[in-house]
């Protein structure tokens, strides 16, 4: 597929084709069991809707893979990427139902209620039907600066499918804050800003699980890469505060952003304690203010932890512990999880430590921070891996094949209505998933103890130096 406009309207033809699963079989209000690949065949649509989404999907991932290597222009990348978001937009959300709950915790912060003292079970929503059961008992896991958008969506929406469009807007407009912050990373890193856009505004994951299911990843990742932005241009204090306000609204909207701030630390001019100064009391500040200003304390720290329930393969310390399950150890899961999280925190010291000592290349090292939180953490969904992919897109000079591929097999994870097909392949899964971590732990050593041989080899991702240390 060379032809840079067969690549576009193949990946068209794909999107099309999952607008047609999605208007057959996405997910529908009110709430309807799951589609599983054993009754996906049965349904009134026959053999049309896992025809459309499995060619669909196909045609998808084919396309943006062919098309990463030769990239005409930052003009075309953004043009394909925007056809095929468009025919997703008007038809029922792809791949999820989170959409949903995300309505009806706008509706009870609207309302006055407190999204964390419970689910909707318990302080009700008018659209209630149509929340997974999964997570109808389950209080909202996201931070303030998000719930405040959903009411806003809930306020302006008015009803269900009002509230979904609102909430959909506010994820497109976060893919365009996305879009245009991508080339200011790429250029400072020495990475064509055409192929970083690409990489990510083309990858299958945006278009299926941020326009259509508009999950608030994207919210999170636009605060990031903002604030990334402005904290490598911040070479007086307003810029520093900017900086920090940008990286603190993200943490607002999930937890699992503060990851990056110790990184961005590192983009701010000397001296550093000035300049800690500054970021972590703008960062601290607002986030404060939002959630004092919304009404809300921290409960929402408090319910990361109802999001545990689900155990799939897809994440690596739950697969270790259902292999280990598998071979006989009882109760495992609980156990790598913890060691998961224990092995995540020297991750991130380590590669905090390795920053330091580059400064200059912060933006990739926090790009690995991201990528360590989203394989280490106990609970992955497919939209979870664009949050570093956002970063390495725009810091990785050279292009390869761990960057593409593991996007492209979470592309094809979920079913039209949220199916995760990681339910139907628990044993097998978890078995693969280990095998490949060892293989990947081996690889990683092996290319540790080179490079302590080879200390003047080349790094292949990272910004260039922009100002004197």
């Amino acid at each position: 597929m060379p032809r840079p406009s067969l690549v576009r309207y193949t990946g068209l033809a794909g999107s099309l084709l999952l607008a047609v699963a999605a208007w057959l079989g996405g997910a529908s209000s009110p709430w309807k069991p799951n589609v599983t690949p054993g009754t996906i065949f049965s349904g009134d649509n026959g053999v049309l809707l896992p025809v459309s989404w499995l060619v669909g999907t196909v045609l998808l991932i084919g396309a943006w893979w062919s098309g990463r290597r030769d990239v005409p222009s930052l003009r075309w990348a953004y043009l394909t990427a925007a056809l095929w978001a468009v025919p997703l937009l008007p038809v029922l959300p792809l791949a999820s139902y989170d959409v949903y709950s995300y309505a009806c915790q706008g509706w009870q912060q609207a309302a006055g209620l407190d999204p964390y003292s419970g689910g909707v079970d318990l302080l009700g929503c008018p659209w209630a039907d149509a929340v997974s059961p999964t997570w109808s008992d389950a209080p909202a896991p996201y931070g303030p600066v998000f719930l405040v958008l959903a009411a806003f969506a809930a306020s302006v929406g008015g009803s269900l499918g009002g509230t979904v469009a609102m909430l959909r807007l506010i994820a497109v407009l976060s893919v365009v804050v996305i879009g245009w912050c991508l080339p200011m990373l790429a250029r400072r890193a020495g990475v064509p800003p055409q192929r970083a856009v690409w990489l990510f505004l083309a990858c299958p994951l945006v278009p299926i699980h941020l326009v259509s299911g508009a999950h608030n990843d994207a919210v999170m990742v636009a605060l990031l890469v903002a604030g990334l932005a402005v904290a490598q241009a911040a070479v007086t204090w307003p810029r520093m505060i900017a900086a920090g306000v940008l990286l603190g609204l993200a943490v607002g909207v999930k937890a699992t952003a503060v990851v990056v701030l110790p990184f961005a630390l590192l983009l701010l001019p000397k001296p550093w304690w000035r300049a800690t100064v500054l970021f972590g009391f703008a960062a601290l500040g607002t986030l404060a203010t939002v959630s004092l200003g919304a009404g809300l304390g921290l409960g929402w720290v408090t319910g990361l932890s109802g999001s545990g329930i689900s155990v799939q393969w897809t994440a690596l310390p739950t697969a270790v512990g259902l292999t280990l399950e598998v071979l006989g150890v009882p109760s495992a899961v609980p156990v790598t999880r913890v060691l998961g999280m224990i092995t995540l925190a020297v991750v991130l010291v380590v590669l905090w430590v390795r920053a330091f000592a580059r400064f200059e290349q912060a933006v990739h090292y926090a790009g690995l921070a991201l990528a360590a939180t989203v394989l280490l953490a106990p609970v992955f969904h497919p939209w979870y891996a664009l949050w570093p992919l956002a970063v390495l897109a725009a810091t990785v000079r050279k292009e390869t094949l761990w960057l593409v591929a593991p996007f492209a097999v979470a592309a094809a994870l979920c079913l039209p209505d949220g199916y995760n097909l990681a339910l139907v392949t628990k044993t097998q899964g978890a078995v693969g998933m280990t095998v490949l971590a060892g293989c990947l732990a081996w690889k990683v050593l092996h290319e540790a103890n080179q490079h302590t041989r080879r200390p003047g080899a080349a790094h292949d991702g990272g910004d260039r130096p922009h100002r004197s240390p």
